[in-house]
């Protein structure tokens, strides 16, 4: 493929989105419940976030996410969820503004681009990049990615893939073990079930140790998610995945070209704000289909399959939720 500046946005045409979860009639009494609890916490409408956090407990996945991570446990479900809410209203991680953030972004430190064979997008870490100095600004800034990522998903998928390149990283660059138990504190219990896979790639030798540093931070479900050194296309297709690890997609990082896209795709507004136009439309999309394709535009799947009439109107309603409101 030739040298591009393009991000792509949606999977490779013909993608099944998985895994596609299916819930006894007790998950689902239990996933109600949930959302019973959570509507009794929900600020009030005088408030000023409660519109954001009423659009956080609207998405379709919110629910199921946080049953999962408590095995089907309503009471430590709820309590992750309220400290996921408390987190939020502090945070803010919808709202952050990309100008706060954007000098953290200006080498490609953290590239979002691309989606593997399950339709989950690819965010790319690459430590070695690093070009400023330990703040909370960083964390904002890797929130900011993970909610630009929650943009990318299709219908249907809950979960990213993240790659962590350590080409070039060194002891200066690579990330302190108070920096990454952070981010893996953020990650493990406000993100939950949000993580696909973890791919290390290039750990050089000397920083194992940064592995045996962060392993007491790590949860058993998202150690069983990370892999080191794996055949990464077995794992996304192979004009998804970025040159520099045996893809095709030969992707050139123009900052200011990466940026406006990104921003403009996600519908982040300067102030942080976005509100989807659609989005009672496409939370019935995510929750009415048990098998989800990728379409090549509205024209046949790959394979030789046709969409339907109704899959294309999922996937054309996804389309229009791209476009926002704002406040």
């Amino acid at each position: 493929m030739p040298k591009t500046n393009t991000v792509l946005t949606f999977p490779a045409p013909g993608t099944r989105i998985g895994p596609v979860r299916n819930y006894s009639d007790d998950q689902q009494d239990k996933i109600a419940a949930l959302r019973q609890y959570a509507d009794t916490q929900l600020l009030p409408e005088t408030d000023a976030y409660h519109t954001w956090e009423l659009r956080w407990l609207n998405q379709p996945d919110t629910m199921p996410r946080y049953m999962r991570a408590a095995k089907w446990n309503l009471d430590d479900a709820k309590k992750r969820l309220r400290n996921t809410m408390l987190w939020r209203r502090e945070f803010k991680p919808d709202l952050i503004p990309p100008d706060e953030v954007k000098i953290e972004a200006e080498t490609g430190k953290i590239i979002l681009t691309g989606f593997d064979n399950d339709g989950r997008p690819i965010l790319y870490m690459r430590p070695g990049r690093e070009n400023t100095q330990t703040s909370p600004r960083q964390l904002r800034h890797l929130v900011w990615w993970l909610e630009r990522a929650k943009d990318f998903m299709p219908p249907g998928q809950e979960s990213l893939v993240i790659i962590v390149d350590y080409k070039s990283c060194t002891l200066r660059t690579n990330p302190s073990i108070s920096v990454a138990s952070k981010v893996l504190t953020i990650l493990q219990q406000h993100y939950v079930e949000t993580l696909g896979r973890a791919l290390v790639v290039n750990l050089p030798f000397i920083l194992n140790f940064f592995y045996k540093g962060i392993s007491p931070f790590l949860d058993p479900v998202t150690r069983d998610k990370m892999r080191f050194n794996p055949d990464l296309l077995e794992l996304i297709p192979k004009k998804q995945l970025d040159a520099d690890f045996g893809g095709s997609y030969e992707f050139e990082y123009d900052f200011e070209k990466y940026w406006e896209q990104i921003v403009s795709f996600c519908g982040v507004a300067p102030d942080g704000t976005r509100i989807e136009k659609f989005d009672t439309q496409v939370a019935m999309v995510q929750s009415s289909s048990e098998e989800r394709v990728a379409p090549a535009g509205n024209e046949a799947a790959a394979g030789g399959e046709t969409l339907s009439p109704a899959e294309e109107l999922r996937y054309e309603t996804f389309l229009l939720s791209r476009s926002r409101l704002r406040y």
